[in-house]
């Protein structure tokens, strides 16, 4: 898919495949992760107050998503070197 498109996403439904780039500048795609279910949030902005308390709750239930073969991915449109701070 490429960046400017745009599609409905419906709960519980397949999704076309896209790549996305990591924090590491590496490359993502969401076919690797075929035989596990995927939770993609997206917010707005880095190092928001809002923002942040969302990611920790993800990070908080890592554990949980990991024993219900459950990948999470946060998804925003900030900088690769502004993730690296806000890992």
């Amino acid at each position: 898919m490429p960046k400017s498109a745009s599609a409905k996403i419906e709960l519980g439904k397949k999704i076309p495949d896209f790549t996305a780039t990591t924090t590491d500048g590496g490359t993502w795609r969401l076919r690797e992760t075929k035989g596990s279910k995927v939770v993609l949030f997206f917010y707005p902005k880095d190092m928001t107050s809002g923002c942040t308390v969302e990611a920790q709750q993800f990070r908080d239930l890592h554990s949980a998503f990991r024993k219900a073969n459950t990948i999470v991915i946060g998804v925003s449109r900030d900088s690769c070197a502004s993730h690296q701070k806000f890992k």
